[in-house]
């Protein structure tokens, strides 16, 4: 496409092809392409959008108000909840509305939005609706806005917790090219499975911007030959939450739905394996924007993919962190020594990948929130990028390849941890150059001239 022929408009109004948008714009981009590939595919559907504001979502009730031509034109129908509980519980009703009455549309797309506190008060709302079971023509999106470094909230938040309690799969996408592309993916899981399906931003991803490719067959997802019960999977809708019924709707998430959930995952291969293949010995894991920080600091350690095939280290990316699906998982750890699974706050992942592979012949050493001597390695807190990746992880690889100097004569080691962890701002490294005169040393000072961590963060006022 031509410089000449790209418009920021063109964000909805292009029907495919490469346009420009941030995190949050592409949640308006996943409904206006879903609904165009139900129509391609003979669907008169519509959505309903609701939740209630805040960062990293706060800008979703501006996005809707202000794009109202684009809305009326695809069937949306934006309603702000007066909270989050309202909203949910608005979403939660547009799923009945082919069940309980003559509706107006083939089926109904539903999107909820809130900030993790929302999350975490809404709860109530968002199990009752899950257990109900979706609109099998439409599907619901709840769309988790989480904040790790508390740069604009009263506390520093995860949802995945909260979610696993609500039994809503979990999809992270760590770009905004991913965000559109997930959501498209969590709408057909949703519909197949008859369960909610999570789409976790944390803010890097929600205030990100980019070129994407977007179009309503850019997403293609096929559906397993599920059967349950006796026949092929087909989830069951149900309002009367009471006594058999609500025993019945949990029999089916644990053994149905979940199961389908599992198959949808495995036939579509939507986590992935890269790296090396036959020889490798460590294993790394790693979803979201962590992972693109973890790519980013093995590659600043000269650790791109032939690297990785060469040294015999493998990685795996689950785009679906909850359910972890375990075929993807043991064929993921054969024949690794040890697995290291990065990802913030607590241990999420590591718990499955731990569950999963217990008790399996010739099983790897998992580590992650603690290293082999069980001393505190990846934090539990905050936020991670790739400079604290890069701390963390060289030794390790340092120790397990062998090398005594460098990592491919790369980022080196810290001048001073102390002096990084007390600014958290400044990373201060040195690293033999390749190239340079024997013994020459490079001094790397990377530094982050975040405005939060700077005002915010009382010692950093005090330090030149």
């Amino acid at each position: 496409m031509a410089l000449a022929d790209f418009r920021l408009e063109d964000r909805f109004v292009r029907d495919e092809g490469d346009v420009a948008m941030s995190g949050v714009q592409a949640l308006l981009r996943i409904l206006m392409d879903q609904l165009r590939a139900d129509r391609r595919d003979g669907l008169n559907n519509a959505a309903m959008v609701s939740g209630y504001r805040g960062s990293p979502l706060g800008g979703i009730d501006t996005l809707m108000s202000s794009n109202a031509e684009e809305l009326a034109a695809n069937n949306i129908e934006f309603i702000p909840g007066l909270n989050e509980d309202l909203g949910a519980t608005t979403v939660w009703g547009s799923q009945l509305a082919n069940r309980n009455f003559d509706g107006k549309f083939d089926g109904v797309l539903g999107m909820w939005y809130g900030k993790a506190p929302g999350v975490d008060r809404s709860g109530d709302a968002i199990r009752h609706a899950n257990v109900c079971g979706v609109d099998p023509k439409g599907g619901v999106l709840l769309v988790a806005g989480d904040d790790p470094a508390s740069k604009s909230s009263t506390l520093a938040s995860e949802s995945e917790f909260a979610l696993l309690h609500f039994q809503t799969p979990i999809l992270y996408p760590g770009t905004v090219q991913e965000v559109a592309d997930y959501g498209r993916i969590g709408y057909e899981l949703s519909r197949y499975s008859g369960l909610w399906v999570s789409l976790k931003i944390v803010t890097n991803v929600a205030d990100g911007y980019s070129t994407i490719k977007v179009g309503p067959g850019r997403v293609q997802m096929k559906r397993p030959d599920f059967e349950w019960d006796g026949g092929p999977w087909q989830h069951t809708q149900q309002d009367a939450l009471f006594g058999p019924f609500a025993v019945h709707q949990e029999l089916e998430i644990h053994e149905g739905r979940l199961e389908a959930t599992d198959a949808f995952i495995r036939l579509n291969q939507l986590n992935t394996t890269s790296g090396a293949t036959s020889d490798a010995r460590i294993g790394l894991v790693a979803a979201g924007k962590t992972y693109y920080d973890l790519r980013e600091a093995l590659d600043r350690m000269g650790l791109n993919d032939a690297a990785l095939e060469q040294r015999g280290i493998r990685i795996y990316k689950p785009a679906v962190v909850w359910p972890l699906q375990p075929d993807g998982v043991r064929e993921f750890a054969q024949g690794l020594d040890t697995i290291v699974v990065v990802e913030e706050k607590r241990a999420f992942v590591e718990m499955f990948m731990r569950e999963i592979l217990y008790g399996s012949t010739n099983a790897p050493v998992i580590l992650g929130k603690r290293d082999s001597d069980n001393g505190f390695w990846f934090p539990g807190h905050g936020e991670m990028d790739a400079d604290l990746i890069a701390r963390k992880i060289r030794p390790f690889l340092v120790e397990r390849l062998g090398e005594e100097a460098e990592v491919s004569g790369a980022i080196a080691f810290l001048l001073s941890p102390a002096a990084a962890f007390i600014t958290g701002t400044t990373t201060f490294g040195v690293a033999h150059v390749k190239g340079s005169p024997p013994g020459f040393i490079a001094i790397l000072i990377i530094i982050d001239l975040s405005f939060y961590r700077i005002y915010c963060n009382p010692v950093n006022r005090y330090i030149d």
